[in-house]
């Protein structure tokens, strides 16, 4: 596995990860405890659920030339 490819999988897993840190930090923050590092876990994750893809198309598109293996 190259590393254009492990990148790519890892700047996805990270975005995933984002989603449902938030979702779940959200909730929290809803039903348990709604205090302020929860409100910014939930920031946090939202940022990093619009930078990321954002970075990653960047990546993509200055390493297009290099292929995936």
């Amino acid at each position: 596995m190259s590393l254009k490819a492990f990148h790519i999988i890892f700047v996805t897993i990270s975005t995933l990860f984002c989603v449902f840190f938030g979702t779940w930090s959200l909730d929290q923050y809803r039903t348990v405890d709604p205090s302020g590092m929860n409100l910014l876990y939930i920031i946090g994750s939202f940022a990093g659920l619009i930078v990321l893809p954002v970075y990653g198309w960047y990546f993509l598109k200055k390493l297009k030339h290099v292929s995936f293996l």
